[in-house]
């Protein structure tokens, strides 16, 4: 139910934008953008909706599991809803309102991350203040990271699904069905918009539908965390390792760049991958295929992940030597997409080696516009300016056309 609902208002959605386009579609000028089309980017309205009618279809052991959720998660939803509309509402304020849905999660339910299997970290976490401030912090973590890596069509909610199923494997394997069936109906949910998000991109998830479906898995993962002292809370984790990573290592770039944590960039791993691996791999298609591969790409690193940890749940020490394999793996996959060679993740990030670590190539990477081609090689790059500091030049495809006829 839960899925034919989404589906349906989602076309709903896109039916109608005429009438509701105006607040409705995304703003085409942000420097990440990468669709070239007018969209609506409220499919989050959908997915709230499908919820909806998925919880009052659901079992009633479901039911008691959900309804605290869809009452927790109207701040993060409705600020969210409101920033996709008005495009007034600032970071801080939807930061705060994703910290106070995890607030009031608790609060409903009494669930909150009163272990992380770290000693010492797990003795603090015996008062309740720590504990809801962290399960505040996390679901606010999550919440964001689901928004940030929405980037392509189908990435956000392909993202959202494995890691859905992810847990409800893990929650199958505790004996818990019912938590399984709440991690099913947000699947279902999501399901239903992907199929309109993918691959023709015609209705954006917005900050309202990213924030909604990233608490949602949060949710699952502390109840998960919560109930079952069996599972691992970094097999939790590593279900959905790759979008916490790419926040991490975002606040991280940022940091060394001087930049705003909150300003938009081109710099992340889905649009370095779109740019110089895709684009190549295709050369002779559209935009939209190359929005649409990306994003089932992106989308799909997770399963790595989910699979690992419903093999090792119940390991403490090996589940947190895979989530530091796969952050470590996600750097190395990003310093190539910079470098052009594969390097060491932890060179890279200390800024150690034969080319100086991330510093510059993140800084000549972000001097580039929307309209420029990405550069071949690093030589390339260098030729480009961008190493020292100076202003981009033209498109480098133009300057190497003007070197082949040079005479002698």
């Amino acid at each position: 139910m839960s899925f034919a609902s989404t589906l349906a208002i989602s076309l709903w959605l896109v039916i109608t934008q005429r009438w509701h386009g105006r607040l409705s579609h995304d703003d085409l000028t942000g420097v990440q953008k990468i669709h070239h089309r007018a969209t609506p980017r409220v499919g989050g309205l959908g997915v709230m909706l499908g919820l909806l009618l998925g919880h009052l279809w659901a079992p009633p052991n479901v039911q008691a599991l959900s309804e605290p959720m869809l009452w927790a998660s109207l701040p993060a939803f409705l600020l969210g809803f409101a920033e996709d509309i008005s495009r007034r509402v600032g970071v801080i304020p939807r930061l705060l309102a994703t910290m106070g849905s995890g607030w009031l999660a608790w609060w409903l339910s009494g669930a909150a991350l009163h272990r992380v299997d770290v000693p010492g970290l797990d003795w603090v976490l015996q008062w309740t203040l720590p504990a809801v401030l962290l399960t505040c912090i996390a679901l606010a973590g999550v919440a964001n990271s689901t928004n940030i890596i929405d980037g392509c069509n189908g990435q956000a909610s392909l993202s959202i699904m494995v890691g859905l199923l992810g847990y409800a494997g893990l929650a199958w394997q505790v004996g818990d069905t019912d938590l399984m069936g709440l991690a099913l109906l947000l699947t279902a949910s999501a399901a239903g918009f992907f199929w309109i998000n993918w691959p023709m991109g015609k209705l954006f998830l917005g900050d309202g539908g990213a924030y909604l479906l990233g608490f949602g898995l949060g949710w699952v993962a502390v109840l998960l965390v919560h109930g079952h002292p069996k599972v691992s809370a970094f097999a939790v984790l590593m279900v959905f390792v790759h979008p916490v990573t790419e926040v991490l290592f975002s606040m991280w770039r940022r940091l060394i760049k001087h930049t705003p944590s909150g300003q938009a960039d081109r710099l992340h791993f889905h649009s370095l991958l779109l740019q110089r691996v895709v684009r190549r791999w295709l050369p002779g298609r559209s935009c939209l295929w190359h929005n649409s591969v990306t994003g089932l790409l992106v989308g799909s690193i997770g399963v790595t992940g989910a699979v690992l940890a419903n093999l090792c749940h119940g390991s403490v020490l090996l589940s947190a030597l895979l989530v530091l394999l796969l952050m470590l793996g996600y750097v190395a996959m990003y310093a190539r997409l910079v470098r052009f060679r594969w390097c060491s993740p932890i060179g890279f990030l200390l800024g150690t080696g034969k080319h100086g670590g991330a510093r510059g190539h993140l800084r000549g990477a972000s001097t580039l516009r929307p309209g420029d081609r990405w550069p071949a090689s690093p030589a390339s790059v260098g030729r480009t300016g961008a190493r020292s500091g100076s202003a981009p030049r033209p498109a480098l495809a133009h300057r190497t056309s003007r070197r082949r006829h040079r005479g002698p």
